[in-house]
């Protein structure tokens, strides 16, 4: 695709609110907004796709301006975009094996089912969406940012690529007391009792003001510690700082839309770059 250095001539993405579809797994119906590259229309193209988690979130996320102006810059190449707007967040994201200590996340794994078996052929139906897993991408933030990772290394074979900003690595099989220890993180736990799977890539972001808590303190907030100990156990697994995997550490970076917002540019130009 060529893109106009004319401001007035450039086509800007369409986004198509408020489609929705009936999940039996989730037994409710979903929202999404559905964002098509320019000139969309006029293309008989193949193109890859992002599916994001909180898409209710567009708007605070600026995501419209963003992707308008990494398109007419020329540094990504054109993707559909699937935002899926949340439900019941606490109950359906999380980590498909397991549900938290508090039993948090408990419908996660008909969250999995409803996106391999109902949302990826709805798109595939009704767009153009690529079916290859190379080209299909799932991010999410915070605890989005884990569901989304969860569903990139549970199915390789759908996706390649995984977002998480300001991700719930926290996520844990046991209270914080005398009898916790950093082994009882879920999606550590997961990476550590897995295999390497080839073709994965995975980016990472935390804000040095996520949050406060630090609970051994070292000085280190929690969430960049989780995020951390979960890097390297990618690294266990033969994944490589640096080509498979991305981290961003936003300094003064808050837990919020805000700043997930400023480092959207560098996480779509990681995931759909030229």
């Amino acid at each position: 695709m060529s893109f106009s250095s004319d401001a007035s001539s450039f086509t800007t993405v369409t986004i198509q609110r408020d489609e929705t579809l009936t999940s039996v797994y989730l037994n409710r119906t979903l929202r999404l907004d559905i964002v098509l590259p320019p000139d969309y229309e006029n293309s008989k193209a193949t193109y890859p796709v992002l599916y994001l988690n909180d898409g209710q979130d567009l708007e605070r996320l600026r995501l419209k301006s963003i992707l308008d102006s990494l398109y007419q810059q020329g540094d990504i190449r054109p993707f559909i975009l699937v935002a899926i707007h949340c439900g019941d967040r606490i109950q359906e994201y999380g980590t498909a094996a397991r549900a938290d200590y508090m039993g948090r996340g408990a419908k996660a794994g008909d969250y999995d089912q409803f996106v391999v078996k109902e949302l990826l052929p709805h798109i595939q139906h009704h767009y153009r969406a690529s079916r290859e897993a190379s080209q299909a991408a799932f991010a999410g933030f915070s605890l989005g940012g884990l569901s989304a990772f969860d569903l990139v290394w549970n199915h390789p074979e759908l996706f390649s690529k995984a977002g998480a900003f300001s991700g719930s690595f926290w996520w844990r099989s046991k209270p914080f007391d005398q009898s916790y220890s950093d082994s009882d993180r879920i999606m550590q736990a997961l990476i550590r009792e897995g295999k390497h799977k080839p073709g994965l890539k995975f980016w990472l972001q935390t804000g040095t003001l996520d949050e406060t808590d630090d609970r051994d303190n070292d000085g280190v907030i929690d969430s960049i510690d989780d995020t951390l100990d979960l890097i390297a156990e990618l690294e266990r697994k033969r994944y490589r700082w640096g080509k498979d995997i991305a981290y961003v550490e936003v300094e003064g970076g808050h837990h919020d839309q805000e700043t997930w917002s400023a480092i959207m540019p560098q996480f779509l130009t990681w995931a759909f770059g030229k």
